[in-house]
């Protein structure tokens, strides 16, 4: 970036004596000037703003660019014509015939020259050398000023990866919120007599409200913005855990309403962010974002049955819901700060950056009105429905039903099953981000975005299949817990398959999309843990899986017959 500026003028008279001028580096981006004249008075601003003098009293004179601002957007080219207008202010140049510290238009326009050549919308420079200014009012000098160039701090990253982080954070404490109403069950059964089926009806009530707004937070959130919607929500589901208590203490009924609440919030968190997503990341970018978001969930899931049984032992049973739930606000104060619904509503984005995001984003405007007969007329968007109904069967009865199977399959102790349970969040999380890396290496070195989700969604039905026949070949707990974390480390592969193809086939309607889809894969959850208690009262845990495989297998079947990487709706 070059910046010309007018910083000393012949005819100031004793304004500027010495009409000395030096220069050095302020912050980058910019200079810092400093004229000094004959009583050694000094005084610096940067070149954006103005340049200031000083007269014989001390008193400043104030030199107005008002140019500069559009100099800091100099842009490189061939030639450059500079056209500035000053602004000059000060009782001490009557010379030039202002009075009453009113402001007299001074323009200078010239042809500056120099060897590096630069270009903007309004400005030429070319040649060799520097002229001068000529005014009205006597000769002036210019000096250009050599380029700063601009560097961020390593610490800095850039703001689509802070959107990421944040929805990363959000999801955290989604899982955090979800999962510590399955450890702060147990005291809570005792103090207030419940039995298994009424424990079962608690922690079903979760899914009621869970379900109403998968469709309506997609809707929402392509309509108004991902920014309203996913901070409705932290803050709607974090009321609710703060609440828990409370209502758990009135009666059951409360608490079943409370737990209906607090799935209203969490239902819309996957939409908005699948909106934010679609706006703020390139395609080159989408596999890895989402992932690292998602792994958010699995990591919330350990922190949360990690955390929990501690605070409960120290504090008692409401304060997991009390200290979980405060956490919200803190995020929330963060997300108001720093989030937008889209680049184009972030005036602090850098220009590069917003070039980068909107030249890799196929996104547009919000809509106004659901294509509904439009979308459901689509092959892919049935088969990322189909599939995400086969693909959480799966993984729904895995991590439900997981502490059962340690403990009457493997003979574990409750203990043991506790912290076995973390182990498949701690891969799901870590293989999560390997396959968003590769999906996206892939993605760059010009293989198809229709191929890498295929590939990805097809590792992400079959590596679980393949390791849930080998569960009843297996002999030992220790191979039987490796194959179990096999298994959901490459289910983990599914988010950069059909998790990131809301994205592809309709980014406007990425919520409406993904509150589809995940629609069926809540009910799948919901109906696949109910038929897993069922076949294990007339069968084997061979039959729970070989379900499962079954389901697998028609997912990847549907998945590479009808699915696409190519935008079908526009």
């Amino acid at each position: 970036m070059a910046i010309g500026a007018v910083v000393s003028h012949r005819n100031f008279g004793s304004f500027l004596s010495s009409g000395k001028v030096y220069q050095e580096p302020l912050f980058p981006g910019y200079q810092r000037y400093s004229c000094r004249n004959s009583f050694g008075s000094s005084n610096s601003e940067t070149l954006r703003a103005r340049v200031t003098f000083q007269d014989e009293s001390g008193r400043p004179n104030v030199l107005h660019q008002q140019f500069a601002n559009k100099f800091l957007n100099v842009k490189h080219s061939q030639r450059t014509r500079a056209i500035c207008e000053c602004y000059l202010l000060s009782r001490k140049l009557g010379k030039l015939g202002i009075v009453d510290n009113q402001f007299q238009q001074s323009k200078h326009a010239t042809v500056i020259r120099t060897r590096a050549g630069y270009k903007s919308e309004d400005y030429d420079i070319t040649g060799e050398g520097l002229e001068s200014l000529v005014s009205s009012e006597g000769a002036s000098e210019a000096i250009l000023v050599e380029p700063v160039q601009q560097t961020k701090p390593w610490w800095e990253l850039p703001k689509r990866w802070v959107i990421v982080l944040l929805c990363f954070t959000a999801f955290l404490l989604c899982n955090m919120d979800r999962v510590n109403m399955s450890i702060a069950i147990l005291p809570m059964s005792k103090e207030f007599n419940w039995n298994s089926a009424t424990v079962g009806l608690i922690q079903s009530s979760f899914f009621w409200g869970y379900l109403l707004t998968q469709i309506a937070g997609g809707i929402w959130a392509d309509k108004v913005g991902g920014k309203l919607v996913l901070g409705f929500g932290v803050v709607w589901w974090s009321i609710a855990t703060i609440l828990t208590p409370i209502a758990a203490k009135i009666g059951l009924p409360f608490l079943l309403v409370m737990r209906a609440f607090m799935g209203i919030g969490e239902g819309v968190a996957m939409p908005a962010m699948n909106n934010l997503l679609s706006k703020w990341i390139p395609v080159s970018e989408r596999s890895r974002s989402l992932a690292l978001v998602y792994s958010g969930m699995y990591l919330g899931s350990v922190t949360g049955l990690a955390v929990s049984p501690a605070l409960i032992h120290k504090f008692g049973w409401p304060s997991v819901f009390y200290s979980f739930g405060s956490l919200g606000s803190i995020w929330f104060a963060l997300w108001l700060s720093k989030a937008h619904s889209s680049p184009k509503e972030d005036p602090e984005l850098s220009a590069e950056e917003k070039k980068v995001i909107l030249a890799g984003s196929v996104s547009k405007e919000p809509v106004s009105v659901i294509p509904w007969k439009l979308i459901l007329s689509k092959a892919p968007v049935w088969a990322l429905i189909i599939s995400h109904f086969c693909h959480n069967w799966g993984t729904f009865i895995l991590l439900t039903w997981m502490p059962t199977y340690y403990n009457q399959v493997l003979k574990f102790n409750l203990t043991e099953s506790g912290l076995l349970c973390v182990l498949p969040w701690l891969t799901m999380a870590i293989f999560a981000n390997i396959g968003g890396w590769i999906a996206d290496t892939l993605v760059s070195r010009g293989l198809s975005i229709t191929a890498v989700r295929k590939i990805m969604q097809s590792i992400g039905f079959l590596g679980p299949a393949f390791f849930l026949t080998q569960l009843s070949r297996v002999r030992t707990p220790a191979l039987a817990v490796l194959c179990m974390s096999c298994s959901q480390g490459l289910d983990a592969f599914s988010q950069s398959g059909l998790y990131s193809n809301h994205q592809d086939i309709g980014p406007r309607y990425s919520g409406v999309l993904l509150g589809l889809s995940n629609t069926a894969g809540v009910l799948a959850g919901v109906f696949g843990t109910a038929a897993t208690g069922y076949i294990l009262q007339k069968g084997s845990w061979d039959d729970v899986f070989k379900v499962s495989v079954i389901l697998y297998i028609i997912g990847t079947l549907v998945w590479n017959l009808f699915s696409t990487g190519e935008k079908i709706l526009d």
